[in-house]
């Protein structure tokens, strides 16, 4: 039996959406436009809580965020998004949870929406070695395009990403032992296959989902 550990990152292990905050650090910068931008980050963000935003159109605005520049110019901004920014919001539970599972053999794996470019950093801050995570798709100089890159890792998706994710490393979900934590509704699908349900910071719609099916629930982060 393998004992196979995912941790959603957005408001699970992360006090925030890197989405979100990677698009706010980008108005700040100067880099987007805040008239055009600022306004559609803060709704994004609304819809997608509230499960009301398709997953295409929610990964498509922020993987076009990428097209400000080059792949070599983003480097830069990138690690200093990944200090300034995400790893102040990763509180001390969510580090030693990590570790915990890390320390005790599991096959652990960060799985979020968000898209590889942006997480990448984050999985390795974590000390996480596996990452399942939406993909850019890039164009003939090897720069992002603007579009994702096959099945989006979100909802349902999240479900079908990991199955082949095993299925690539020979791996029979049958024995695995799985345990997700997560905050979001989102994730209801990927949640209701595992073994060990664990809702974190749940949003409203997931709390109730947790209290039905008596799911544990933490709290690493301000309730929101």
């Amino acid at each position: 039996m393998i004992r196979l550990t995912l941790f959603d990152l957005d408001h699970t292990l992360l006090d925030g959406d890197s989405d979100v905050l990677w698009c706010d650090y980008l108005i700040d910068a100067g880099v987007l436009d805040r008239n055009h931008f600022a306004a559609r980050n803060v709704q994004m963000e609304r819809d997608y809580r509230d499960g009301r935003v398709g997953a295409q159109a929610f990964c498509d605005f922020y993987v076009g965020t990428l097209t400000a520049r080059t792949r070599p110019e983003w480097e830069p901004l990138r690690s200093a998004f990944l200090a300034g920014v995400v790893a102040p919001r990763i509180g001390a539970a969510a580090r030693a949870r990590v570790r915990e599972h890390g320390d005790a053999g599991d096959l652990v794996v960060l799985t979020t929406a968000t898209n590889r470019f942006i997480t990448e950093q984050t999985a390795i801050h974590l000390g996480i070695e596996h990452l399942i995570a939406t993909e850019c798709e890039l164009d003939a100089a090897g720069n992002f395009s603007g579009r994702t890159q096959g099945t989006l890792n979100m909802r349902d998706g999240k479900v079908e990403r990991l199955h082949a994710w095993l299925q690539s490393r020979d791996i029979d979900w049958q024995q695995c032992e799985a345990t997700f934590y997560s905050d979001s509704i989102n994730d209801l699908p990927l949640l209701s296959s595992v073994r060990h349900a664990v809702a974190v910071n749940p949003d409203p719609q997931l709390a109730a989902e947790a209290a039905r099916r008596a799911w544990p629930v933490l709290q690493w982060h301000t309730p929101r």
